[in-house]
């Protein structure tokens, strides 16, 4: 049995983002953390929100407009983002977005 999780094309791993839609699908889970990818069809968004842990986004693909409290700023491919738990923050793709979320669970 595998002890590690390899892609060698993480943006490989999302299916084909239907128009109008945000589709995600977990990658890996364990007992220290969870990750997620999410695939936002341009113009999609998740609202204003919190997570009850702490969590990283790295932006794989596309544009978006990304609010972390009362900051605004654009996120792009390479983006990379640290948020503590608590953080209000949303994501509103600009153009086809590919991102990971990584949830610490420890």
């Amino acid at each position: 049995m595998r002890k590690y999780t390899f892609f060698d094309d993480l943006a490989g791993q999302m299916a084909e983002i239907p128009a109008d839609s945000i589709i995600s699908t977990t990658i890996h889970k364990d007992e220290q953390m969870k990750a997620i990818l999410f695939g936002f069809a341009a113009g999609q968004e998740l609202s204003e929100h919190t997570a009850s842990v702490p969590a990283v986004l790295h932006f794989v693909q596309g544009t978006a407009e990304l609010t972390l409290g009362e900051d605004t700023m654009t996120a792009q491919s390479g983006t990379w983002v640290h948020m503590p738990a608590h953080l209000s923050h949303s994501v509103r793709a600009k153009t086809p977005v590919i991102m990971l979320l990584l949830m610490m669970t420890k």
